[in-house]
């Protein structure tokens, strides 16, 4: 059993790493095209964006797990299958759970390793990706100078382009303050178009002009004087700007200001934030439940419900007999109908206008709240993918009998897809607080288990379930009754047909 167990093992790990590097390319490829704005152009070093899409691929590591071992499952039993290896298992008197068990072992192993990765791992690369893609967005000027405004983030100089070719990256209609002297606008450039560029060293900004003209006027430093001053002015068909850029190499911030969103943080500590910012949002909501006006029974009842119940008090009105407004409302005169028509009217508005105050807030705060939870629940539910979607891709690759790429490839990529996109639809509906968090979650794991179970029985059953050749053998079967079914019906249907002709016949 040893050398078997060792060969299952060498036979699943191999397509685990596989497809699992394969996944977290995949997915990285979505991030390069959601972020490739804010790095193209930005004279980056090979050593930060490699740190970047180190940080940006180990977020990545809970999505892709599951789906790797989705795959590495189906494609090595579907081998096994495939070479009849499995049989010939089986025929020794082996089971499918025996088989399974040492890969059980290593899955379940590779769902601790996701949680902690997630837990603890992930969050802190969560906080410095975000610190440096942060970094990243703000380090180089060439890109913060948009077109139709002036940009004065380089020292010493405002920069305005009316427009930006976008195939060859040209600027145009440039006009630019030169403020090196500290003596004002005495020193201006205009050009047609231009290109920027940035030195090897990364420390030069190089502007350079064509057909422009550039405008210097000496001005003295008394203002009160009326003295004429000299002026210049230069045409030129092409000219070069450098500017020392050193000042913006890469600056990166404190860790700590990027730590409070919740993709942040473990699990320990969402759920210390979260119980904060809940008390925070029962506290707020009670006083705006509380400031409306409703009638005085039930502006006590709402009060009271919101005491604890060790100083709870059994007020008066909850012991009188209903009101029954309508007949005290129908015996008015029609001054009062009036008059309390008119109350009732104040108060309503005076609620409305109380709702709409809070109501924006109140959505906000309770939608990140459960932001945190969903967070919280997440950890779990793609840690428990792993050997989920183990117990759906093991039985699933006996029973199809298929290696590869092709079929197990199509499978594994239809069940994630149908996963994912039921936990995304569940995430959202979670957040909105549509329905409770934890049920809504928890729901595409609770039926994929189940699916994994159903599975794992028909294949360890034998069962004809999801084998083409069974489907085949059954078809033929059915066809073949069909076919008996239509010759013995066939006398029956003779004979009642020759009767109802000779009947008519006899009428007429």
């Amino acid at each position: 059993m040893k050398r078997l167990y060792s060969y299952l093992i060498r036979s699943f790990i191999g397509p685990f790493i596989l497809t699992f590097l394969i996944c977290i390319f995949v997915l990285l490829m979505q991030f390069l095209w959601k972020y490739l704005d804010d790095l193209i152009g930005k004279g980056l070093e090979n050593s930060v964006i490699i740190e970047l899409m180190s940080y940006a691929a180990l977020s990545l590591v809970p999505l892709a797990l599951p789906l790797a071992v989705l795959l590495a499952s189906i494609m090595t039993f579907g081998n096994l299958g495939e070479r009849f290896e499995l049989l010939a298992i089986k025929a020794s008197g082996v089971s499918l759970l025996t088989i399974m068990r040492p890969l059980i072992i290593f899955n379940i192993a590779i769902t601790f390793l996701a949680f902690f990765l997630a837990n603890e791992v992930i969050p802190v690369a969560n906080s410095k990706f975000a610190a440096l893609l942060w970094s990243v967005k703000k380090q180089r000027p060439e890109m913060i100078i948009k077109e139709g405004i002036f940009s004065n983030e380089i020292d010493d100089y405002s920069i305005k382009v009316s427009d930006r070719d976008k195939n060859t990256n040209a600027l145009l209609d440039i006009m630019i303050y030169d403020h090196t002297q500290r003596k004002g606008n005495i020193n201006v450039i205009v050009a047609d178009s231009g290109y920027l560029n940035m030195s090897d060293d990364k420390n030069y900004m190089i502007l350079t002009l064509y057909n422009g003209e550039s405008y210097t006027e000496t001005k003295p430093g008394d203002r009160n004087s009326k003295k004429t001053n000299p002026f210049r002015r230069e045409n030129f068909e092409k000219e070069k700007l450098v500017i020392n850029v050193q000042n913006f190499n890469l600056n990166r911030p404190n860790e700590k200001y990027f730590k409070n969103n919740y993709k942040m943080l473990n699990n320990r500590q969402i759920d210390t934030i979260a119980t904060n910012l809940q008390e925070k949002y029962d506290s707020k909501e009670e006083i705006v439940t509380t400031s409306l006006m409703y009638n005085r029974r039930l502006n006590s009842e709402i009060k009271n419900s919101y005491y604890p119940d060790s100083i709870k008090v059994d007020t008066l009105f909850a012991q009188l007999i209903p009101i029954q407004y309508d007949s005290v409302y129908n015996k008015l005169t029609k001054f009062q109908k009036k008059s309390v028509l008119n109350g009732a009217q104040r108060t309503a508005q005076q609620n409305l206008r109380i709702i709409l105050q809070y109501e924006s807030d109140l959505g906000n705060k309770l939608v990140w709240i459960n932001k945190h939870w969903v967070e919280w629940h997440k950890k779990y539910t793609l840690s428990l993918a792993c050997i989920i979607f183990f117990f759906i891709g093991a039985p699933l690759g006996a029973i199809i009998r298929k290696g590869g790429f092709g079929m197990p490839v199509v499978v594994s990529i239809l069940l994630f897809i149908s996963y994912y996109l039921i936990s995304v639809i569940g995430e959202k509906v979670a957040r909105e607080g549509v329905w409770k968090i934890d049920m809504v979650l928890w729901v595409p794991t609770v039926f994929y288990l189940l699916i994994g179970v159903l599975l794992t029985h028909q294949a360890v059953t034998d069962s004809w379930l999801l084998s083409t050749e069974s489907y085949a053998k059954h078809a033929r079967k059915i066809g073949s009754l069909i076919v008996k079914a239509r010759y013995l019906l066939w006398p029956v249907q003779k004979e009642i047909i020759e009767d109802e002709v000779e009947n008519f016949v006899s009428d007429k």
